[in-house]
């Protein structure tokens, strides 16, 4: 999923995760460039920065240095480099405040410091308000609907899901000033925060440039060797490291034919593909801030030079450029067939058209429902599902309680994972035969509120269980996945004890 979880470390630290990089120019201000960095998939709805990272972009200006076998860019010149920082969480101090608010410092080129609070969306501008910045939680702007073992349709990987948002509108003139070139590289990255003379610099974290040149191109190929952590500690816009580099080409070469076999056609002969390599081991978002981007001028740059003729765009990627579907076609046949239309058209919301360009937070909760028929009578089964301990599902070792019973009593569920899930009772109603509780800790999801309803159903009884959540700290998908899986086993335990009512 573009960077997404792209790698060990990005998997055992999702903030310091970069997931995107978009660079187009401002709907509201065409003089302007519009840089986004989302970080921290499924972020949930109160997610905050790490303060022990930088949160940086990086940019050069590129030289094109030859079309078709000769393709190829060079970044020239001196880096451009922005950089975000946060502290701790501070308590609220306003009855109507959040609980906790975060604050950071952004740097610009100059050294110029600009305040930074999270969330807040007017943003902060620097003096000559040559530059505006944000960040804080907004929806996640990327969207993917490919099975890529199988390229069947599926949906949306990344539906419903929040991410962390790093956001930069500058001034062209000032920060990419046309008259030293218009085509630029452009770079995200977390790394280390140095936080004194004494501290030790460790290795970055995670970079993204192109989407997808990690999962997609660098680890996409059944049975092959996970090098995307040591891709992630390349030196963006530096030469790779010899010792490295044919590792890296041998595997864009496999993973460029592999691409092209997909619809067992060859549609990339052996110097097109080593044009892509050359143009690919260099990653970067490339954009010309003097043409114009827009949803469909994703790659266009790259793919002009690879084909031997002059670009006609800015190239860059939009928040609604069909990234994955343009990719994924390229890839297969070099756009000499069918175009690869995922059944995902746009991300969960589209962008805006004015600051800060994403669309704000999902915080609707999703539900998932399981109904059942049993041949028992209701007080039997309530006897049963009304004992907020009862050791009734299959995934349970063990439960213990704390409290007294009666709403507010916890239960600590180990599951025969051995993970703990912890949940609170709400309120209980005998006579209706209805159960509320809510999830304190254990799934990635917060809130998290069930109900289990028990009622007659000719001669039986009938079972209804609700759970309304909103995923926080992991994508939709995993969440959606846990919670179903746990309610199917459990519908399926109650039917195995009491049969089902046909």
């Amino acid at each position: 999923m573009a960077d997404h979880i792209d790698g060990p470390r990005t998997i055992g630290d999702p903030s310091i995760d970069l997931t995107d990089i978009f660079a187009f120019h401002s709907p509201e201000n065409p003089s302007r460039t519009v840089l986004i960095a989302p970080v921290h998939p499924g972020a949930g709805e109160v997610a905050f920065f790490s303060n022990a990272a930088n949160f940086s972009f990086a940019l050069k200006r590129i030289k094109q240095t030859g079309l078709g076998k000769n393709a190829g860019f060079e970044p020239i010149g001196n880096e451009i480099r922005f950089n975000f920082v946060f502290e701790l969480l501070e308590p609220g101090t306003q009855p109507q405040a959040p609980a906790a608010a975060q604050r950071g410092t952004f740097t610009l080129p100059s050294g110029e410091v600009l305040p930074v609070t999270v969330g807040d969306e007017k943003g902060s501008t620097s003096k000559d308000r040559s530059v505006r910045v944000f960040a804080g939680v907004r929806s996640d702007p990327f969207f993917i609907a490919w099975s890529l073992s199988t390229l069947e349709p599926v949906p949306n990987y990344a539906q419903n899901d929040n991410i962390l948002a790093l956001v930069i509108e500058l001034e062209i003139d000032k920060f990419l000033p046309l008259k030293d070139g218009t085509l630029f590289g452009v770079i995200a990255e977390t790394s280390p925060r140095r936080r004194g003379p004494t501290t030790l610099e460790g290795p970055r974290y995670d970079w993204v440039g192109r989407p997808e040149q990690a999962n997609f191109i660098l680890f996409g190929l059944p049975n092959s060797v996970d090098l995307r952590d040591l891709w992630n500690q390349l030196e963006p816009f530096a030469p790779i490291p010899s010792d490295v580099k044919p590792v890296f080409r041998q595997r864009l070469a496999e993973s460029f034919r592999y691409w092209d076999n997909r619809d067992s056609k060859t549609d990339w002969d052996n110097e097109a593909i080593e044009s892509h390599i050359n143009v690919r081991i260099d990653d970067f978002l490339l954009f010309d801030t003097a043409k114009p981007i827009t949803d469909q001028s994703h790659l266009e740059i790259e793919k002009s030079t690879i084909a031997g003729k002059p670009y006609q765009t800015g190239g860059g990627r939009t928040i609604d450029a069909n990234v994955i579907d343009i990719l994924v076609t390229y890839l297969v046949n070099r756009d000499q067939g069918k175009f690869y239309q995922s059944p995902a058209t746009q991300a969960t919301q589209r962008g805006l058209k004015i600051f800060p360009y994403l669309a704000p937070p999902n915080k609707e909760l999703l539900s998932l429902v399981q109904e059942i028929h049993l041949q028992t009578s209701t007080s039997n089964l309530w006897s049963l599902i009304g004992r907020f301990a009862a050791p009734w599902h299959p995934l349970a070792a063990s439960i213990q309680t704390r409290g007294n019973n009666g709403p507010g009593q916890l239960r600590i569920i180990e599951t025969v994972e051995g993970k703990d899930i912890i949940e609170r009772l709400d309120s209980i109603d005998p006579k209706k035969r209805i159960l509320k509780y809510s999830l304190v800790s254990g799934i990635a999801a917060l809130p998290l509120n069930g109900v289990i309803e028990v009622t007659p159903s000719d001669g039986g009884s009938k079972l209804k269980w609700t759970i309304q959540y909103r995923p926080s700290g992991q994508g939709d998908v995993l969440v959606h996945f846990i919670i179903t899986q746990w309610m199917e086993v459990g519908v399926k335990a109650l039917k195995t004890r009491y049969g089902v009512k046909q």
